[in-house]
């Protein structure tokens, strides 16, 4: 049953990289897109049976450091809001 067992793990991996990259969208970019980068790269490496998802969570995670990026660059400052 371990083969079962890790499989499960690196299909919750890899669902968890999806939806920690989303929220990275919207909050915590700084912490969400490395977690979903580092998740989504362990699910494949598990080779999840949700390579999509996987693969969807590792493009969202770098969109979340970049979108970060473009926003401090935008605004000169670490922080930054959606207010003007």
């Amino acid at each position: 049953m371990p083969a079962v067992r890790q499989q499960r793990d690196a299909d919750g991996m890899a669902v968890a990289s999806f939806v920690l990259g989303l929220l990275g969208l919207l909050v915590l970019n700084l912490v969400l897109g490395p977690m979903a980068i580092v998740l989504a790269s362990l699910a494949l490496w598990r080779s999840t049976a949700r390579r999509g998802r996987a693969a969807l969570g590792l493009f969202l995670g770098i969109t979340d450091l970049v979108v970060l990026a473009v926003l401090v660059g935008a605004d000169r400052t670490v922080s930054w809001g959606l207010a003007g």
